[in-house]
């Protein structure tokens, strides 16, 4: 058996290490992510077929540039070292389609700037299958195939360098709504494990004010409560509010979480009803991010409500895993505060601030 003195001391190491990976992260993902790359196919009556690629241009460019080893531009084979990273193949065989594309400006400072590419080409006579890779992403996206003529499209969520399953060109299928119930479940998960560091870092801040579990459940409720409420309104088009004010103030919130931590040792009211505020404020956050996905016109509500319990079962899997590495054994001990709370949430306030100044483009 060991002793206390060796798990406090494997305690520490362990809370070290998570503020280091804390700080660590901080310098590099400033916001969570599912992925900006939308992609659609549509096949014509003609025989041919039409993809439309939307994903950020600035980090595009930056994978094309550290692909091709040198600054890509045009006439200069941009266009080719683009068509290595994807296949378009109809019954396993590569096809070689037709590229051009464009670049939209951002709508506003929090947004990037787009790149549509489109492919075009004629469809192998015979062909029965279509499959497709894009290696030009490390998030999830979204692939839609559908007819021309027909309104109804098949939808499958990939990784980054995953083939997609075989879609047959003679008809195709949508999946069941338990499939898709799942996929935006998964989708709302990841959001927050591993995508949403910043969420990550607002839950740990309400974890740490104190060890009792009855403190926790208090504003984990006010905060569920708050942005379910907002990301539903703002889904259903009754609240728009600018990404350039909700990203800056939603980094804003972990801070000053972070910070109260440093002053409070108790669950006060008004902290329950400020969480509740800033839970607001994260589900326009929240609500950025499905709207980026896109939602399912036939299945509207089940795709929100099953984003928002994935959104939910993340959050709670960051409590879990908190509470049984530093919590179940050390919330009661008397160095508790004074070796965890305060150099943890002093840290978590220090990302939440260098966030803060970079959301405002200081």
């Amino acid at each position: 058996m060991w002793s206390w003195t060796v798990i406090h001391r494997l305690v520490i190491r362990a809370a070290r290490g998570i503020a280091a990976f804390i700080v660590l992260c901080g310098s590099v993902a400033g916001a969570h992510e599912i992925g900006t790359t939308r992609v659609s196919v549509v096949f014509g009556a003609d025989r041919t077929y039409h993809i439309e690629i939307v994903t950020d241009a600035a980090a595009l460019l930056e994978k094309l540039e550290a692909f091709a080893g040198r600054p890509p531009a045009p006439g200069t084979g941009l266009e080719e070292t683009f068509l290595q990273r994807l296949t378009v193949a109809f019954d396993g065989m590569d096809v070689h389609p037709a590229i051009e594309y464009s670049v939209a400006p951002p709508t506003d400072a929090a947004s990037p700037a787009l790149a549509t590419i489109r492919l075009a080409g004629e469809i192998p006579r015979g062909a029965r299958e279509f499959t497709w890779t894009y290696s030009w992403t490390f998030a999830s996206y979204a692939l839609t195939v559908g007819r021309e003529s027909a309104e109804a499209a098949v939808t499958e969520w990939l990784e980054g360098g995953q083939t997609s399953s075989p879609f047959p060109l003679s008809s195709m299928v949508a999946p069941s709504r338990l499939t898709s119930a799942w996929r935006y479940f998964t989708l709302g998960f990841t959001h927050i494990l591993p995508h949403g560091l910043d969420h990550v870092l607002f839950v740990l801040g309400i974890f740490l004010l104190s060890g009792r579990l009855r403190s926790v459940l208090w504003q984990v409720s006010a905060f569920t409560v708050a942005h379910s409420i907002t990301l539903g309104l703002s889904m259903y088009e009754r609240l728009a509010v600018s990404p350039s004010i909700v990203e800056p103030l939603i980094a804003l919130s972990i801070a000053y979480v972070a910070i109260e931590n440093l002053f409070l040792s108790e669950l006060k009211s008004w902290r329950v009803a400020l969480v509740f505020g800033f839970g607001l404020l994260h589900g326009m956050g929240f609500a950025g991010a499905l709207r980026e996905i896109g939602l399912p016109r036939s299945d509207f509500l089940m795709a929100l409500l099953t984003f928002n319990a994935g959104v939910e079962a993340g959050q709670l899997g960051v409590i879990g895993v908190a509470f049984v590495l530093v919590g179940l054994h050390c919330g009661t001990c008397a160095w508790y505060r004074r070796r965890i709370v305060v150099p943890a949430s002093a840290l978590i306030a220090c990302t939440a601030v260098y966030w803060t100044l970079e959301r405002l483009s200081f």
